[in-house]
């Protein structure tokens, strides 16, 4: 419920920033443009507090990230970070601009008419990126190897015996590379040479970056959490690692609602007695989204705990891995149930996805 006074609104850029500060009592409506500045920017905050009451100041998530809010919640306001895919746009406003923006968000705000994103702890948020940068990698990696293969196959050479990517793997692109030498000219051997080490350093970073998540999931605050989400299948210690940073606090959410904030819920458009239910809606958290979406693939299979899975056991409380053991059963048998519904395998791989979010949140949340 909006208590304060003034409603300050902020439309946030890199170099600048519109303030629109809307006082509730006079109805007294002020516009000013604040370098941006995160001391200046306070400084604003306390002049219109001074001279207008309390104020509560929002501005939208976006890329200047969230060291302004800390730095206005450490001065003493009350600070919110609006959703932007959640503001309520009039639909007959045409005229967009940074000052309409700022006087939207004051209103909005002033209506209690904003959905607030979490605000990360500085610890929270570095880990995070950390996490984000080894997805990064990850994708620099896909795309080297894909260059590189494409290369080889652009000249006539398509492997065939095994595994891509294995040391037998590297061996014969090698001997592809000298023999398009004698086809194409020294020129190719440096071409090839320029992909392949693209592909060495994207691999490179990549290890360094998960040796480094390794350590914080073995030592650090965020280690209970991991080894609680690790406990089920399909889910690594580096993905139950970056799901317990992505999420944070769990206990934010309800077994319901964690699918929703994860966008694996299906799109609706029903009106009247008609109901039509159409794709996820993709929303909120797409790096979370994709690892559930990676690890309920392993559900497919029979489910038969190995030594990896028992060892992951031996690190969390008992009631911990009898729910975890539960849910890996109940997750096969739906994999199982859908499959014998002829359902197509990626809208059933989904279906799994979003209950294994809800499990994901039993496990983090639960009691010893």
């Amino acid at each position: 419920m909006f208590t304060e006074r003034t409603s300050v609104g902020l439309d946030v850029h890199a170099r600048t920033v519109k303030a629109c500060a809307l006082d509730t009592a006079t109805g007294e409506i002020i516009h000013q443009t604040v370098p941006a500045d995160t001391s200046l920017i306070c400084d604003y905050a306390a002049e219109i507090a001074a001279g207008h009451g309390t104020v509560r100041i929002t501005y939208e998530a976006g890329p200047t990230g969230f060291e302004l809010a800390r730095a206005l919640i450490e001065a003493g306001h009350t600070v919110q970070v609006a959703a932007p895919s959640k503001l309520l746009r009039p639909p007959g406003e045409k005229v967009k601009t940074d000052k309409n923006d700022a006087l939207l968000l004051a209103r909005l705000a002033r209506n209690d008419s904003i959905t607030p994103v979490a605000i990360p702890e500085r610890s929270r948020e570095v880990v995070r990126d950390l996490v984000r940068a080894r997805d990064d990698a990850r994708r620099d990696l896909m795309t080297a190897r894909h260059r590189l293969g494409k290369y080889l196959l652009r000249h006539g050479h398509h492997y065939t015996d095994g595994e891509a990517w294995t040391r037998k793997h590297e061996a014969w692109m090698r001997q592809m590379a000298w023999q398009d030498v004698d086809l194409f000219g020294v020129v190719s051997r440096v071409v090839f040479d320029d992909y392949h080490d693209a592909v060495e350093h994207a691999l490179a970073r990549r290890d360094r970056l998960d040796a480094q998540i390794l350590a914080l999931a073995e030592d650090s605050e965020w280690t209970p959490v991991t080894r609680r989400i690790a406990c089920l299948r399909g889910i690594s210690t580096l993905t139950a690692f970056s799901l317990a940073v992505e999420i944070g606090d769990w206990h934010r959410f309800t077994g319901r609602t964690i699918a929703a904030y994860l966008g694996l819920v299906p799109s609706e458009n029903s009106s009247g007695e008609s109901r039509s239910q159409g794709r996820i809606t993709k929303t909120g958290n797409a790096h979370a989204r994709r690892l559930l979406i990676e690890a309920a693939w392993h559900h497919k299979s029979a489910y038969r705990p190995g030594k990896i899975m028992r060892d992951r056991w031996a690190m969390a409380p008992a009631a911990v891995v009898a729910r975890a053991d539960a849910g890996n059963r109940r997750l096969h048998r739906r994999w199982l149930v859908l499959d014998d519904h002829k359902k197509k395998h990626t809208v059933a791989n989904t279906a799994i996805a979003r209950e294994l979010a809800g499990w994901c949140w039993s496990v983090a949340t639960m009691d010893d």
